[in-house]
């Protein structure tokens, strides 16, 4: 197996002596799309802060491509090509999905400020691939508050993939989404990854998801991991089912 993209050495996190990550190690590998499961509180959405430099650990190391970036700031990070999603999306509600778009590629570039044109021909081709990317080019011109949830989830992901990052850290990313809507937003996820070669990360609480599109589950309970393989074998553990599925 080829080395890493991303790996967590050892890692040690409390929150008033509730410990969110005891002694944890993880490794992701090129092309990989693993699933983190796990109740609610036991540490899932911590790790993804650790990874993108938002919280840092108490010891252990984060390593990209073999390169320490535990004590890096989130933008560092982001432009060493690790983009994050979050649970609620960060979007200019008010403004158009496009002009969202067009705000993060000229903040990717760093050309953007006041006194220049934030739309030219370039980026709004650039900012409309995107869109059709994640399949939201006829939502272009709509405002971005107007959008259901499903859609937004999409377009915040799509800004991310502004960063053109190598890898994609996701939190619940059907969260708050429509059971009409959750299948739909996951196909144009995956196929936006595939498409640009991205590998991802994600925290859910839908097992339906992480069972249909996971290619590896790891299971986080009370700060450590207690089963990790494939989603056929981490849903036939017996302690996952009774302790995170409720299954018995």
């Amino acid at each position: 197996m080829t080395r890493p993209i991303l790996e967590a050495k050892g890692l040690h996190v409390a929150f008033n002596g509730v410990k969110a990550a005891d002694d944890v190690s993880i490794a992701i590998h090129d092309g990989e799309f693993l699933a983190i499961i796990g109740p609610n509180g036991s540490g899932k959405t911590t790790l993804l802060n650790i990874c993108t430099g938002y919280i840092r650990p108490r010891s252990g190391s984060v390593l990209l491509d073999g390169h320490d970036i535990t004590r890096l700031s989130p933008r560092a990070i982001a432009r060493r090509g690790v983009a994050r999603a979050f649970q609620i999306p960060q979007l200019f509600s008010a403004q158009r999905v496009i002009d969202n778009m067009m705000l993060a590629l000229a903040a990717t570039d760093g050309l953007w400020s006041a006194v220049r044109p934030l739309e030219t021909a370039t980026r709004r081709d650039e900012a409309k691939a995107l869109l059709d990317l994640v399949g939201l080019a006829g939502d272009a011109d709509r405002i971005s508050s107007a959008l259901p949830e499903g859609h937004r989830k999409l377009l915040d992901i799509a800004v991310a993939l502004a960063l053109k990052p190598r890898l994609l850290l996701l939190d619940e990313p059907t969260s708050g989404v429509s059971a009409l809507e959750r299948f739909p937003l996951m196909e144009a996820l995956m196929s936006a990854l595939r498409q640009r070669g991205i590998t991802a990360l994600f925290v859910e609480h839908d097992m339906d998801v992480v069972a249909r599109y996971a290619s590896r589950v790891l299971v986080w309970n009370a700060g450590n991991i207690m089963a990790q393989g494939r989603p056929d074998e981490v849903f036939s553990n017996a302690q996952v089912r009774q302790r995170v599925v409720g299954v018995a």
